[in-house]
């Protein structure tokens, strides 16, 4: 079991830390919708997980990569703009519509490798597809891995 978590990880790319405790899937569907236009975006990895928002913080909490910040990896409703950013080139007012009067719920977080900061992780649940058309249920996770 531990050489096919070690496979999927090389195979994905993934951190370690969301590929052991979760059955993650990489989403790049999602980069066109939200990370930003320019030469920024292979910076960012999208991922999708079944798992409620709940569900994965606790099986991210025994991961020592991650910083424990006052604040950080809490999950808070937000407003789609606040949970998606404003540098995304999705489509503001659709989004709205499609939450309604229900905000995803948002935990972020950063992680850490040799005692230096390398990734800043959003997860959001619920999210949307792709098409802006329906709610999934489970996870979204965006990683921005920093230079």
């Amino acid at each position: 079991m531990r050489r096919l978590a070690i496979l999927c990880l090389i195979l994905s790319r993934m951190p370690v830390s969301a590929q052991v405790d979760a059955p993650w899937r990489a989403a790049p569907g999602y980069l066109a919708l939200f990370a930003p236009a320019d030469g920024r975006a292979a910076a960012y990895r999208a991922y999708v997980s079944p798992l409620d928002l709940d569900r994965v913080l606790r099986g991210l909490e025994a991961d020592r990569s991650l910083i424990q910040a006052p604040g950080a990896w809490l999950a808070r409703p937000r407003s789609p703009a606040d949970a998606f950013g404003q540098a995304g080139r999705y489509d503001r007012s659709t989004l709205a519509r499609l939450y309604g009067a229900q905000q995803p719920r948002v935990a972020r977080g950063s992680r850490a490798e040799g005692g230096r900061v390398v990734e800043s992780w959003t997860l959001v649940s619920p999210y949307p597809d792709t098409a802006l058309r329906r709610l999934e249920t489970g996870t979204l996770l965006v990683v921005l891995r920093l230079p």
